[in-house]
């Protein structure tokens, strides 16, 4: 089990080798449960997360920088700002996170293309493990799924493919130049009148030409409004100054994922969730 900050512990729990039919190999899940979850009767709404070795544990993350979620969420819960929710982490398959985080084959890598087997994991096995195990809002409207980097794409892939599973995106960073922006066309292609809630982003400094980054981001933007997604009613678009390709710019601006995609709802009723 990961090391997690003692403060926390008791409120993360882990799930190891969680065994798809989908996936050629099974994962551990982490998963953080909210302030007065255990003493409560609430149900909560749940994001799921990539990466999840990087998301409460500096021990594990990548540069020994995790994203401080654990604490973020903590902090916006007690003081009333976002819903009490439960955040599952799926840690990725090392060697076969590129192919299972892309939604297209790209020639010139050899790999890739399994984003389709991974979002039917997420909705057909990972959501109702979740479900049956934790006190849930299930939902689509109470469900979320996000990612940075490829990551992000895998969630954007998993988003448009299940929207009435899914109806929370939150879309950090995502790599978008991948095979050509294949995943323009797929928006595109999108035929479902649900729409989920996106948030969208990317650092004005990432990679090696931060400019097309940010224009890349702007052409992804464009092929959403095109389809029906309203900025400032189901979309936001932040751009994030000075912000690089990494961990520490993700956890940053994580805080301000949460509040746009599960703010407290004061007209809603959920006997016995933490005031």
């Amino acid at each position: 089990m990961p090391t997690i900050r003692a403060k926390h512990e008791r409120r993360i729990r882990f799930h190891p080798r969680f065994a798809s039919r989908y996936l050629s190999t099974p994962r551990d899940l982490v998963v953080y449960l909210p302030p007065g979850y255990d003493s409560g009767a609430f149900r909560c709404p749940v994001l799921y997360l990539q990466d999840g070795q990087n998301l409460f544990d500096p021990h594990t993350a990548f540069g020994g920088q995790d994203w401080r979620v654990d604490v973020t969420a903590d902090d916006l819960i007690l003081r009333g700002t976002i819903e009490p929710l439960i955040v599952v982490g799926v840690y990725n398959a090392g060697v076969r996170r590129i192919s299972e985080y892309t939604p297209t084959k790209d020639a010139r890598r050899r790999k890739g293309g399994k984003g389709e087997r991974y979002a039917r994991m997420m909705a057909h096995e990972l959501k109702p493990f979740i479900d049956r195990e934790y006190r849930t809002r299930r939902s689509a409207a109470y469900s979320g799924v996000g990612g940075s980097s490829l990551g992000g794409l895998v969630s954007l892939e998993t988003g448009l493919r299940y929207p009435r599973v899914f109806g929370r995106l939150a879309i950090l960073s995502p790599s978008v130049w991948w095979d050509n922006r294949s995943i323009l066309e797929m928006v595109r292609a999108y035929q479902f009148e649900a729409r989920p809630r996106i948030w969208l982003d990317s650092g004005t400094d990432e990679g090696d030409a931060p400019h097309q980054t940010v224009a890349e981001l702007e052409l992804l933007r464009d092929a959403l409004t095109e389809k029906g997604w309203r900025e400032g009613v189901d979309l936001r678009c932040s751009v994030a100054h000075g912000a690089g390709h990494n961990e520490h710019a993700w956890a940053a601006r994580f805080g301000d994922v949460l509040q746009y995609l599960f703010p407290r709802q004061p007209s809603e009723s959920n006997s016995g969730e933490p005031r």
